[in-house]
């Protein structure tokens, strides 16, 4: 049976049905999208008017040209780009078409806000002009902000970087302005006269889900293919700043324990950074808090292997792409996640943050100090860390350290090594060293691969099985076909305390095979037909079979903004020994042969609507059981002022020793008073912990880049109502640049 699903659907994959095309050479357009930069001496102020003089004398930037849906055509509404400068700042003002302002989709006004839920006005700089690295910034109809720092055209990037800049905008009858002011010292470039920057502008009409470029782009690119990048031309005298900053900070909580004693507290501390002309940045942090971060989202496990947590604390993001090793991982969004979680289930990264600071059952660990260095010195990426943290409980004091050295040759391609070294205060150490190339042929084919070491002093004598682990990969990426081979193979003896490896002691081979469709005759209702398939085969090291998951998707993006998916996904599980599925309940799935499949189906409704709905069903065997699964994440937006996110898990789950069910249900509710104030909450109710949580936080931006915050935490007994743990924290912090 099996044989004919997988002849069907490769049947399907080399369909020969005409297609949608452009007849646009995209290696060559961008040549033709030059700008030239005008030095003005008026002075501008940023009010979103463009009403300075100056503004008169600069080029237009202008015809730009749909990515998506109809490649290769005009915008349905163009877009008229200026740039300006003086000694401080780059000037970029934007006036944007809309004939009908009705058609003006604006999500949120928080920063960093949602690009894919509203329109948006992109531009990329790539300062060095090395087709490869730049830095990204976006805006809305509403002046939201939001900025990241892109590497190796967004194998990396780092949308937690924090820059100083500005905007204004103003919607007026016929579009909208915007107007935005970037500081040099804010940028890192050469210090040379005249330059050339790689530049491309981005403009996205969610209402019509249409997205343009400015230099143009195939679909399967985003803005940060700088490669196909125009450029900005005849910048004089300009000089990159030092850009040295101090953010100090003053918090004092009050802490209610469920024995009902109370605790207070006040403390301080400072991070320091400052950006070396030489494109590195030194950040150093002292004391360094985090209470003002979101909890972290709960989820069910029903595998045996442990689940990932994502970094969410700021320090730790910025500039994370710089310890990045290898390809980087793709991420399910939420109410998405399969049964089996199978992200989870290999190396995700030899460096994980999350290994800092937090204990393995989720505790704080406080941090004393910290230094890191990271950025590019010619064609080398360098990432440095050192982080010393305290002793708590059961956790000794240990200190932390990453190298992370990378070289940029060939094209578009690099080669690198990283060395990581976990050292306890009792004389325990673990350490790991790893090198890892990533070369791109052509604009679609990438390899990569990596081979890294462990090192460990608690290493068990006479234990059999490897310490290294090796993988190599392979992608091939274009409008019609998404193609990708790997292998990875892990020794039942590495031992990573700095990444996360939940699983060791296989060798994993994986393919994934989908073909993008597009049909002239369905063209005024479906968007993309898109079907794959995906494979993972597990071997013991002995080259015993130890697991199998394939699977068989047929997803549609419809014209209107909605998606549909149904599949197939099956498993086969060899266990040599028993696991506990459920440690609550004691549930216990004995050694032996299973195999198991679900059926699955799978909507979202178009997420710039008021209301929008992402729904999941499955159903099947599972284990030596059956296992029904409900996921429903609904969005309702009033306005860019006010949005709610309500989610809800549902497994119900038949064994032969027991049957029960889950419940996940979670609210995320955002209040946006301006572009600087905020009220955000974070309710979870988990039936399976039996808990009721709260994580609430009010913050005002009161300064560039420094923020107030008030945040409360509450834990409860969901049967009882009894209060485990409560929280209010109070916390300022205050940038100062020089």
């Amino acid at each position: 049976m099996r044989f004919w699903r997988l002849l069907a659907l490769v049947a399907i994959l080399m369909s020969p049905l005409r297609l949608l095309a452009s007849d646009i050479d995209y290696n060559t357009a961008h040549l033709d999208r030059r700008l030239p930069a005008v030095r003005t001496t008026d002075r501008i102020v940023v009010d979103g008017r463009l009403d300075e003089p100056a503004w008169a004398t600069a080029p237009v930037a202008k015809e730009f040209i749909q990515n998506d849906p109809k490649e290769g055509q005009p915008a349905s509404e163009d877009t008229e780009v200026r740039i300006l400068y003086d000694d401080q700042n780059l000037y970029i003002g934007v006036f944007a078409h809309q004939q009908r302002l009705d058609d003006i989709i604006v999500s949120d006004l928080k920063k960093d806000f949602n690009l894919t839920s509203g329109d948006v006005f992109a531009v990329v700089l790539d300062t060095f002009h090395d087709q490869r690295n730049a830095y990204s910034f976006s805006t809305n109809p509403k002046g939201a902000k939001w900025d990241a720092q892109m590497i190796n055209e967004g194998r990396e990037q780092n949308v937690s970087w924090d820059a100083v800049w500005s905007v204004q905008t103003q919607i007026i009858e016929g579009g909208w302005y915007a107007e935005i002011a970037i500081p040099f010292r804010t940028l890192r470039f050469p210090d040379v006269s005249p330059q050339t920057w790689g530049i491309n502008f981005m403009r996205r009409m969610r209402g019509r889900w249409e997205d343009t470029y400015w230099a143009p782009l195939q679909r399967v690119y985003n803005i940060n293919r700088v490669s196909l990048a125009g450029t900005l031309e005849n910048l004089q005298g300009i000089h990159p700043g030092a850009d040295f900053r101090l953010k100090p900070y003053a918090l004092a909580n009050v802490h209610d324990a469920a024995s009902g004693a109370r605790s207070t507290d006040a403390s301080g501390g400072f991070d320091v950074k400052y950006g070396l002309k030489t494109n590195l940045l030194l950040d150093f942090t002292m004391n360094t808090d985090f209470s003002q971060v979101e909890a972290d989202e709960q989820q069910i496990n029903l595998t045996r292997f442990s689940l990932l947590f994502p970094e969410k604390r700021d320090f730790f993001l910025e500039n994370s792409g710089a310890f990045q090793f290898g390809p980087a991982p793709d991420r399910p969004g939420p109410a998405v996640r399969g049964r089996m979680n199978r992200v989870n289930d290999e190396l995700d990264n030899l460096f994980f943050s999350r290994r800092i600071g937090i204990s393995d059952d989720g505790v704080a660990i406080p941090i004393v100090a910290g230094a890191r260095l990271t950025g590019h010195a010619g064609p080398f990426t360098i990432g440095a860390l050192n982080i010393q943290q305290r002793s708590l409980e059961q956790s000794p004091a240990t200190n932390f350290t990453a190298l992370r050295l990378r070289r940029d040759i060939l094209a578009n391609s690099d080669v690198g090594v990283m060395v990581l070294n976990k050292a306890e205060s009792g004389g325990n150490s673990n350490r790991v060293v790893g090198s890892d190339a990533n070369f791109r042929f052509g604009r679609d084919f990438n390899i990569g691969g990596f081979a890294a070491k462990s090192f460990d002093s608690m290493k068990v004598g006479g234990k059999t099985g490897a310490d290294t682990t090796t993988s190599v990969r392979m992608t091939y990426n274009s409008n019609r076909w998404d193609i990708r081979l790997a292998n990875s193979i892990i020794g039942e003896q590495f031992n990573d305390e700095s990444g996360f490896v939940p699983r060791t002691g296989f060798n994993k081979f994986s393919v994934r095979a989908g073909r993008r469709l597009r049909f002239n005759t369905l063209s005024r209702i479906v968007r993309e037909f898109s079907p794959h398939f995906e494979m993972y085969n597990y071997l013991r090291p002995s080259g015993d079979f130890e697991s199998r998951y394939i699977d068989y998707h047929i997803p549609f993006n419809f014209q209107d903004g909605t998606n549909v998916e149904t599949g197939w996904n099956t498993d086969e599980e060899n266990l040599l020994a028993p696991f506990t599925l459920n440690s609550r309940r004691r549930i216990v799935v004995p050694p032996g042969e299973y195999r198991f499949a679900e059926f699955f189906a799978l909507t979202r409704t178009d997420p710039s609507k008021p209301v929008s709905v992402i729904g999941r069903y499955s159903t099947g065997t599972f284990w030596n059981g059956t296992h029904q699964q409900y996921n429903l994440y609904t969005t309702i937006r009033a306005n860019e002022r006010f949005n709610t996110t309500i989610s809800w898990a549902r497994n119900d789950v038949t064994l032969p020793v027991e049957s029960y069910s889950t419940d996940l249900l979670s609210a995320r509710i955002n209040l946006n008073f301006s572009t600087r104030t905020f009220l955000n909450a974070f309710l979870q109710y988990n039936t399976d912990a039996r808990q009721w949580t709260s994580n609430i936080r009010f913050n005002i931006i009161h300064h560039t880049l420094s923020d107030f915050f008030l945040v409360y935490n509450e834990r409860r007994d969901s049967q009882t109502g009894v209060m485990q743990d409560r929280a209010v924290i109070a916390k300022i912090t205050h940038m100062m640049a020089f």
